[in-house]
Order: structure tokens, then sequence, then C-alpha cells
């Protein structure tokens, strides 16, 4: 029993161990018995309390908790729960609603993170943006010097030293009777004295102590090193109640703890009542339009800050800089308003602003002069728009053309032709002077040209140089403009063939250079064809065109004789009459030297083909030799259609060829090798065309059986068994195969069908490497209920009129 009370007694010791050191870790002479693990929530928030009035961080207290014999690892600890616990703070509070307390509605702590949302109802209220920005709080700063003007009061606590020949340290806090105890001093009443006026008083009650501070060898500092909380109670906000707060804080830190005025709440007339009485009105707009922060003033415990409901809001939309809903004051002008709405943007309409305005019964618009914005003052609910100025000039004039500077110009009455061609630093050398046109405005808005004589205008003729109206604008037209662009055609054997601007002088030479000369099948004979020109029709003459023919040297694109051009000249240069590039097919497989091989011959066929490429190999399957001939593209843009996204693994030429043989179809020539082994002259032993490949199967015992089958197999060739074995070798159809037209390809390509003659079905011959197809039953739609009925209604009606007929 004994060992038992031992233990709960050293248990309790322990806890009040810990306990004690939670009140004042940063005091603790000796950290090496704390464990932290039995550290309650309670210590743990004590424990932060603690650094916060020390202006400490976790981490900035690292060293000096380590070197009082606390482990790194309690230390690491003892972070996490401090991290932790700040991550997810807490309203002080037993019983909870919302997450506010009942018997403390609204009293929150300043280390709570506010968390602002956006609030849509009062978004387009000016002033609401203040307090919808979580980065903008008025937390006073704890960091910089205490005000000398601070009031010192119950909370507060002093850090008190006496540092040189004498020395003193204490943290020593303000009672809650208003006092400091001071060792060997006693108590000292400091409570409602400024922290300037309290200091002196410090200093002269240790200056009876401590006898060399009174001589000047010992000073004493005096700081605040922890700030009181004080008590305030916020009445129509977003979120009312009362609140702790920094004895440092402002009314605006406080109105953004709040979340701002309501909904309704006035921005302009907030009270801030103090003993009972309002000590100070404050006007946000002074702030967010001038900056003026007079009204921010620092709270004292137990003020009340109420927020009345508005009296006069209006609108303001369209062209101003901040349209809005605004608040405004008894006698405040539409100017105010525009000062709140930080005036108007580039494009708005200045002389006058549209207001909507509410009577006890209706609406009605009044229009306010720009000589009214002074005196007219808003009602509650009334809607300003400011509309955008015309897209219109009221001194435009323009000239464009041939001068040096077409461009706007500003119009003067009295203007005339030749001041708008003095602006455009007058006329260029290609300038029509015979005549310039005037595009005109009419009063009426239609458009009428006016012609005027450049030449006459030069020579000062004041006839000629008629005035200008406003939104007049004036070409000058150039002589280039009526001269007709020539053009040239160049086709046939040449590099980059076209159409080209004809210029006087220009040859055949010149033209050969230009399109980037000759290509090396052209010929030495070219044409030109000349459009034949003449004022009368000579009936006589069949001919469209006269031809040139002319004789070249196709390797030298300078010629000894030059040719002169005309406009319109077709130039076709000729190719060579024999210049055709070798020309290649393929054959592959059972071949003894498979590959590409070039058509030397015009008529070169398959024999041939096979012959130079060392002719069958003994595995070659002579009943499978075939051609695959490509099918031409119908249309150029099938070409152009490819993807050839060329690679650098391969060359170029290898890729091409490989995604045109991905994109291109090719035809099937079945080929008999035993008829054309016994006559050449056999029909199979066709012409081959360039881009042919001959194929060559290996010989294959099996035969392929594929479709709508019941297993796709291959199985051995039997030279004895016909068609339906081969069926019934893969357990025979499935439920959609047709079977009467089942079909056969062979190894050479070529396909044979099943043949039905009344009750006869005849199937195809079968040989080695074949592959046998059961293609699928067509669908056939089964005739609905109704469309049963619908036949029967016609059959018996036209049983019907069979009846009558025949009676």
């Amino acid at each position: 029993m004994r060992r038992i009370i031992f233990a709960f007694v050293f248990f309790a010791a322990f806890l009040m161990s810990h306990h004690a050191v939670a009140q004042d870790l940063l005091k603790s002479q000796d950290l090496s018995t704390v464990n932290v693990d039995y550290l309650s929530d309670a210590d743990i928030a004590k424990i932060q309390s603690q650094l916060k009035s020390n202006n400490l961080t976790i981490e900035q207290a690292e060293p000096m908790l380590l070197a009082k014999g606390m482990s790194a690892s309690d230390f690491s600890k003892l972070k996490s729960k401090i991290t932790s616990n700040t991550a997810q703070p807490k309203l002080e509070s037993n019983t909870k609603k919302d997450g506010i307390a009942k018997e403390d509605f609204g009293r929150k702590q300043l280390e709570v993170v506010n968390v602002k949302v956006k609030d849509s109802l009062n978004a387009l209220v000016f002033g609401s943006e203040l307090f919808d920005n979580p980065t903008l709080d008025f937390a006073p700063n704890l960091q910089l010097a205490t005000p000398v003007n601070y009031v010192l009061g119950a909370g507060d606590q002093l850090q008190i030293s006496v540092y040189g020949v004498q020395q003193y340290n204490a943290n020593i806090p303000v009672t809650v009777e208003g006092n400091i105890s001071l060792d060997y001093v006693g108590q000292l009443s400091i409570a409602g004295m400024t922290i300037e006026a309290a200091s002196q008083k410090i200093k002269a009650a240790l200056s009876g102590v401590y006898s060399t501070v009174s001589s000047g060898q010992s000073k004493v500092s005096i700081t605040l090193s922890q700030i009181r909380t004080i008590q305030i109670t916020i009445i129509g906000a977003k979120q009312p109640g009362n609140y702790s707060v920094s004895s440092l804080a402002t009314v605006y830190n406080a109105l953004h703890l709040a979340g701002g005025p309501a909904k309704n709440g006035s921005y302009r007339a907030i009270e801030l009542i103090r003993n009972n009485k309002v000590y100070k009105y404050v006007d946000i707009y002074d702030f967010l339009v001038i900056g003026d922060q007079s009204a921010n003033v620092n709270l004292k415990d137990n003020d009340v800050i109420r927020i009345p409901a508005y009296s006069n809001r209006v609108t303001v939309e369209g062209a101003v800089k901040r349209p809005g809903i605004f608040e405004m004051k008894t006698g405040e002008s539409f100017s105010s308003l525009l000062l709140f709405a930080s005036g108007f943007n580039e494009s708005a309409y200045t002389a006058a602003v549209n207001v909507i305005q509410k009577t006890a019964k209706e609406f009605k618009v009044k229009d306010i002069k720009q000589d009214e914005f002074n005196s007219y003052l808003p009602q509650s609910g009334d809607l300003f728009r400011v509309a955008k100025i015309l897209n219109r000039f009221e001194n435009r004039i323009k000239i464009d053309g041939a001068v040096f500077r077409p461009d706007t110009y500003s119009f003067y009455e009295g203007m005339r032709v030749s001041d708008l061609i003095a602006k455009a630093e007058g006329l260029k050398e290609d300038a029509y002077s015979k005549r310039a046109r005037i595009i005109r405005l009419k009063s009426d808005l239609t458009i009428e040209i006016v012609n005027i004589n450049l030449e006459k205008v030069s020579r000062g003729d004041l006839e000629a140089d008629i005035p200008l109206n406003k939104e007049d604008v004036v070409t000058v037209y150039s002589i280039l403009d009526f001269v007709e662009e020539y053009k040239i055609t160049i086709d046939g054997e040449i590099k980059n063939p076209g159409v080209y601007v004809y210029y006087e002088g220009l040859t055949l030479n010149d033209l050969f250079v230009q399109a980037g000369g000759l290509t090396g099948s052209a010929s030495k004979r070219v044409e030109v064809a000349r459009m034949i020109m003449s004022e009368d029709i000579d009936e006589a003459n069949p001919n469209k065109a006269e031809l040139f023919n002319i004789e070249i040297t196709p390797d030298n694109n300078e010629q000894s004789k030059n040719f002169s051009l005309f406009p319109f000249d077709v130039i076709n240069i000729r190719k060579m009459a024999v210049y055709e590039k070798p020309e290649m097919v393929t054959i592959s497989g059972a071949v003894n030297y498979a590959g590409k091989y070039v058509l030397a011959s015009k008529k070169a066929k398959v024999f041939d083909i096979v012959k130079r490429a060392g002719g069958l190999t003994s595995v070659a399957n002579l009943e499978g030799v075939k051609i695959k001939r490509p099918i031409k593209l119908k249309q150029i843009e099938d070409v152009e259609s490819i993807d050839l996204n060329l690679g650098t693994n391969d060359s170029i030429q290898n890729k091409l060829e490989k995604k045109l043989k991905e994109k291109l179809k090719f035809a099937i020539i079945p080929v008999d090798w035993k008829s054309i082994v016994n006559g050449h002259d056999s029909n199979t032993n066709v012409t081959l065309l360039p881009g042919d490949e001959i194929e060559v199967a290996t010989f294959n015992e099996g035969v392929k059986v594929t479709g709508n089958v019941l297993l796709t197999s291959e199985i051995p060739y039997d030279k004895g068994k016909g068609f339906t074995y081969y069926l019934d070798a893969v357990g025979g159809i499935d439920a959609k195969g047709w079977k009467k037209k089942a079909y056969i390809i062979y190894p050479n390509g070529k396909a044979d069908v099943t043949k039905s003659f009344l009750f006869f079905r005849n199937y195809p011959r079968v040989t080695a490497g074949s592959q046998i197809i059961v293609p699928e039953k067509p669908e056939v739609k089964k005739m609905s209920t109704g469309e049963f009925v619908s036949i029967a209604g016609v059959l018996a009606s036209l049983a019907g009129v069979i009846i009558a007929i025949l009676r």
C-alpha cells in the first residue's frame, strides 16, 4: 500500500513539475527532465502565449531550450505540437453553435486567422473591397518600438533592466489594481500613465535603491514586453460581437476583423462610442479617396463600434473609371460622387449626365448639364448613367493618294485644297495633275463627289482651289494607277514555271534567268504564242494567236540570239523527244535474288524479271505468283493529304515510299506461272508497269479457313478432300455464316465462289496455300405487327374489289 501511495505522489509531483514548466518554459533553468509527451493542449497553448509575449518563434527559441537541457527529440515533438496547435485555432467555449459560443456570442481571439470570402451582395458597394481583401487587416505591428504616448493598463508587462555597475532584470506585470511590484522598492501605481511618464517614475524609484543609477554609473531600460488584450464590441457588422484585440488595435483593424459593414451598413457614419458617448465619427471614404487615416484611432477597453444603416446610396454606371454603388452624405453634390467614381474615363460624354430618379409612384428621367455638377444633390436611389461620346470628329479632314504624307489632318474654317496639300508636304512625282477627287458628306448625310484640277490649283487659281469642308476625303491620283499591269507566262522545261510581271524591254534570256533557268530535259525547241491585236476583225484569218518557233541551246540560259518579248506572251520550252529516267519494279518472295529491277525494255514481262531475279526457288509455290499494281490517285489533293512526317533515322526517299504505300491501294493480277513456263506468249505473262510488285509465295501445305466459322484455323492440305471437308474440319459455320456464298482465294490472288443450280451446289476446287472465307448473312428485318396488319388490310380490300368485279 505504501508503494502505491508513493507512486501516486510521485506521479502527481511529476505532472505538477511538467505543469510548472509549461507555466513558464522560458524562465525554467533545467529542462532535462521535461517529457513533451505529457504536456496537454492547455500547456501547449500557454507555451505559445509565452513565446508570443516575448516576440519569439519556436525556431528562435530552439538554442535557448537546448542549452537548458531539453533533448533534440523532445524539442522536435514540442515544435510539432505547437505548429499543429497554431494551424487549428479554437474559440474558447464549452457550448458552441455554428462555431461561436452561445454565452459569449461573437468573442474571437486576435490570433484566429480570419478567412475572407468575397461578399457577392455588397460587391458593387464602394468601400466593400477594403474588407474583402484578406491581406489587408490593419493589424498593429508589434515588432516596432512602443509609442511613447501608449497608456499603460492592467495586463501590460514591463521589462525593467538596470545595467552598468549594478544590475537588475525583471519582467513585471501591471496588476488589475494598476500597480507594479519592484524588488526593494514596493508597489508603484502606473495605470493610466503613458509609458514615457511611467518610465520617469520607475527610474526615480530605482535611483533610491540603486545609488549608481542617480550617479549615472548604471543605466535603466524600461520596455513593454507584453501588450495587454482589450475587449471591444462591434454592432452592425457582417460578424457582430465581442472581440479580444491588442491594446494597439485601431478602428480599421477591428472593422476588418468583423468583416466590415453589413449589407445595409453605412460606410460613412460609423460611430466609435467610448464611455457611452460618441467619441469619433469614422468616414471610410476619407481613407479610400484621399488616404486620410485621421479617424483610424487606437481603441480602448470596452469601446463600442456602431455601424448604423445607410441613409443615401446611389448607383453610377457607364463611362466612369470606377462604376458602382456609392453612399452620399447630406449636402454632397454630383461632383463629389464623380470624385468617388474616380472621374470620367477616356470615352465619356461629359457635357451632360442622365439620371433616373425615383418618385413616390414611378421613375423619372433628368439630364444634368455640366454646369450643374456642383449644384445637383443626388437623392437616395438615383441611377446615374454616363454615356460615351459619339464616334465622329468635329474637325477631321483626310487626304490620300500621290502625296508625300497621306493622313488625317485637323480642319479649320477657310481651308482650301492647296492648304491640305501643303499639310501633306506636297504632291509626289507621279501625281496626276489633271484631276483629283473630293468625297464630301453633305448636310443631309448623302455623299457627293467634287472634281478639282490640281494643275490650276498649283498655278494659284482660286476658282479651282475650292474651300474644303470637315470630313472631306481628298484623293490625289497617281499616273501609275492608269498603267495596265502586264503579265507574261512561261511553262514547260523551266525550273520555276508560272506567270511573271512584264517590263518594257524584257527578253527571252531575262525570263529564263528570272524563272530559275532551263531543266536538264529541255530541248532546243521553244514556242512563243503572242496575242493578235487589231482594230478591225479579219474574218479571213482563223488564227487566235501568232506563233514563233525559236531554236535555243538547251544547256545555256544566255542565247546568242536574244528574242524580245511582248505583254501576255506565252512561252513553252519543249521536252527532249527521248528523255525518260529509268523506272523500276519490285520482286519479292521465293526467288533467288529479290529486290528492285529497272524496266530495261518498254515491253518487259513477268517472265523477264523472274529470270533476271534468278528464277523461282525450290520452295516456291508455282500457283502463288501474283502482281500488285498500284491504283493511280484520282486527284492531286489525295497526294497532298499524305502526312509524310519525315524523320531523321530513315532517308527521305525511303520514308516517302513507305508513307505512299500506306496510303495507296493496289490491284491484284493473278499469274499462271505454269502456263508462262509452257509458253511465254501466255496471256498472264503481262507487260509490267513502273511500280509493279511481283510476289512469289512460298509453298504452304495448309488451307486457311476464316470468316463466320466456329474456329478460324489452318487445316493441312489433303489432295483428295473437297471444299466442305475443310469447313467441317473447323467445326462448320456459325449462326451468322452464309455457306452458299462461301468463296476461296488462291495463292496467286485469284478467287472462286460457290455456284448453285436448282438444288445442286458446286463448290470451288481447293489447292494448297488457299484461303476459304465464309461471309456473314445479310440481316433481314422482320415485319412488325403493325406492318402485318397493314398488309392484311390491303389484301382484304383487294379481295373485295375482285369479288365485286366478278359479280
